[in-house]
């Protein structure tokens, strides 16, 4: 079952990069950016992960939550934040159950080989759970600037 604009979002709780547990109920009354990216220290994922965190104080001047989810270990993600002195929450989903519930755990293929990975995506959830909208295949370059005019479109 695919996700939809104006659907509820799929609850879940997740350990931050500091082992604390997250969930996404708990930011009810607020905005959240929840976007599924591949994995820590790679170029695009690096790129994406400090563009959020550069935006943080827009992100809380609208009152809306940044929250980044990948396959990688909670360690993975203390390392990545440390490295890059990043300011918005990363998510560790090592058993790919959120992943799938957003079905951003697809089937890719590179060099001929196929394999199982995260489709870069991005979902803006409104304030009551609802996913005001969904981007697919996601390009990082003006990423950060498409969802904060999506968010302005919005309100």
């Amino acid at each position: 079952m695919a996700l939809k604009t104006g659907g509820k979002a799929p609850d879940f709780t997740l350990q931050d990069q500091q082992g604390k547990k997250v969930r996404l109920s708990d930011f009810t009354g607020q905005w959240v950016v929840l976007y599924f990216y591949p994995k820590d220290n790679t170029s695009g994922c690096t790129t994406e992960a400090c563009n959020f965190s550069d935006n943080t104080v827009t992100f809380e001047d609208i009152n809306t939550i940044v929250l980044g989810v990948s396959p990688d270990s909670v360690k993975s993600h203390e390392n990545f934040t440390a490295k890059y002195d990043l300011k918005i929450t990363l998510l560790s989903d090592p058993d790919h159950k959120v992943l799938e519930k957003y079905g951003v755990w697809q089937k890719k293929k590179m060099y001929g080989r196929e394999y199982y990975g995260v489709v870069r995506s991005t979902f803006l959830i409104d304030p009551d759970g609802k996913i005001a909208h969904i981007w697919e295949k996601v390009k990082v370059a003006g990423h950060v600037n498409e969802v904060l005019k999506k968010y302005a479109e919005l309100n």
